[in-house]
């Protein structure tokens, strides 16, 4: 299989230098208002970054699930509208609605999209952001409800009734009326509850943008899980990326960035990190340690992102010819799905899709389109 490149809608707003925005841990997130110099996110804007990563080539986006961003299917599927074949990876929290209602809701979305949702199914690693929805079970049982979950909702599609009782749900004769495109699953998580629920029942297991080497040994883990349930997966990985023509021109952008950072933002920011009970960012938070002298942790693998952003921490930084390497690189271990963003993302999303991407087509790493979003565009 070849590369598939995602892109990323920054729905609590987008800059040029704040690098928090984005943030995934902690109850201190950031967000965007009106009337400021940064950019809201109105559905404006964010269309705009939708239909232009579609025109450049990228397959889809993922919108991300938090207390300070809209809402990603309310978001998503009022961008389905003006969009024609670009996919939607909608995260979203599991524990936070029934299992029936999610796979009425994505059925529903297939139909009115033409089969362009995909789902980020997010456990949740923090606390107390779980806890301002009403959600007070523990990291582990949160993995176990999601094995419910996903177990229910794979069950329902098969349209006939589910009757299902575990320890988080309890559903007596379920039923929904199933699209005919399945919403694929993508799950992450580093701990080794979050590798036993992916191999079980995710498509695609996500990593965040570590180097090279924990990758393989990720995708080895979960790989060897899933042929145990008798399951083969595909693998993806979160990025951001910071492309340019000449590596000395990526660099200095990555400076700029680095120069903007505030100290005291930077403290604040290890310091929610550190109390993420999230083993995914731990592994982003001790790539950097909260040092700004050894960014660099892997070639063209650069953590600066990482000091004020909770989350994916981590951007390929390099020329077209160098980034592309790495992500050919990354391919090679096994990862196929690639999901990219950058700061801001309109104009990164250009950056990458009229240098990175052609790039990769000449070396034939590029997928070839999904014949049903084809059909789907000409009609």
């Amino acid at each position: 299989m070849g590369v598939v490149l995602h892109w990323f809608l920054p729905t609590n707003g987008d800059s040029r230098s704040d690098l928090s925005l984005g943030n995934a841990v902690g109850a201190a997130g950031s967000r965007v208002t009106d009337g400021g110099t940064e950019r809201p996110p109105d559905v404006g804007y964010i269309g705009q970054i939708a239909r232009s990563a579609e025109q450049l080539g990228f397959t889809g986006a993922l919108t991300p699930t938090s207390s300070w961003c809209e809402d990603a299917w309310v978001m998503t599927a009022a961008l389905s509208q003006v969009t024609e074949r670009f996919k939607f990876l909608v995260a979203f929290r599991p524990g936070l609605m029934s299992p029936t209602l999610a796979a009425q809701m994505a059925a529903t979305y297939q139909r009115v999209s033409g089969g362009r949702l995909l789902l980020n199914v997010v456990t949740g690693g923090d606390d107390v952001e779980q806890q301002r929805f009403g959600d007070h079970l523990s990291k582990r049982a949160r993995y176990e409800r999601a094995g419910e979950f996903l177990h229910i909702v794979r069950e329902l599609w098969r349209g006939e009734p589910v009757t299902f009782a575990g320890r988080h749900y309890d559903v007596r004769n379920g039923q929904i009326i199933p699209a005919r495109t399945w919403p694929e699953i993508y799950l992450g998580g580093s701990s080794e509850a979050a590798l036993d629920v992916a191999a079980e029942y995710a498509d695609v297991y996500l990593t965040w943008g570590e180097p090279p080497q924990a990758v393989a040994e990720k995708i080895d883990a979960v790989r060897t899980r899933a042929k145990r349930a008798g399951r083969e997966l595909r693998f993806g990985i979160r990025l951001h990326v910071i492309t340019r023509e000449t590596a000395a021109e990526a660099w200095a952008q990555a400076e700029r960035l680095l120069n903007g950072l505030d100290s005291a933002a930077i403290a604040r920011a290890q310091a929610i990190q550190h109390a993420s009970q999230s083993e995914g960012q731990r592994r982003m938070t001790a790539l950097h340690g909260g040092r700004t002298d050894a960014l660099e942790v892997s070639p063209n693998l650069w953590a600066g992102v990482g000091l004020v952003r909770g989350g994916a921490g981590t951007a390929l930084v390099g020329s077209h010819h160098e980034v592309a390497g790495r992500i050919a690189e990354y391919h090679e271990l096994g990862i196929d799905e690639f999901i990219l963003s950058g700061y801001p993302h309109l104009e990164e999303a250009y950056q990458a899709g009229e240098g990175l991407i052609p790039l990769l087509r000449r070396r034939g790493l590029m997928a070839s389109p999904d014949p049903d979003q084809v059909l789907a565009g000409a009609r």
